[in-house]
């Protein structure tokens, strides 16, 4: 499994646009092979800060998603970011 997970940052007056111009790469997202879930959320302590959260079952499915990356109107508005991606050998209950 691997799992993609961190934060990127937007002007604060901007994030509620940002995250609405999201949406479709959500949908396509979720509704890719391999992809376990997806989400970008507002922080709720930082005003410009989404954080993001991605699994997927391979890194043979992340990449077939992955393409480019996000649109040039999206990465304009990343002003920082810090994301990674992590392999998880093993899954157990809480």
């Amino acid at each position: 499994m691997i799992i993609v997970a961190g934060w990127i940052r937007v002007e604060p007056e901007v994030r509620e646009a940002y995250l609405e111009g999201c949406r479709a790469v959500l949908e396509q997202a979720r509704g890719a092979s391999g992809c376990l879930d997806f989400a970008l959320t507002a922080d709720l302590l930082e005003p410009g800060r989404v954080n993001v959260f991605e699994r997927w079952e391979s890194d043979e499915d992340l990449a077939a998603f992955r393409g480019a990356g996000p649109d040039d109107g999206q990465a304009a508005q990343i002003l920082d970011a810090s994301v990674s991606k992590y392999r998880i050998s093993a899954v157990e209950a809480p």
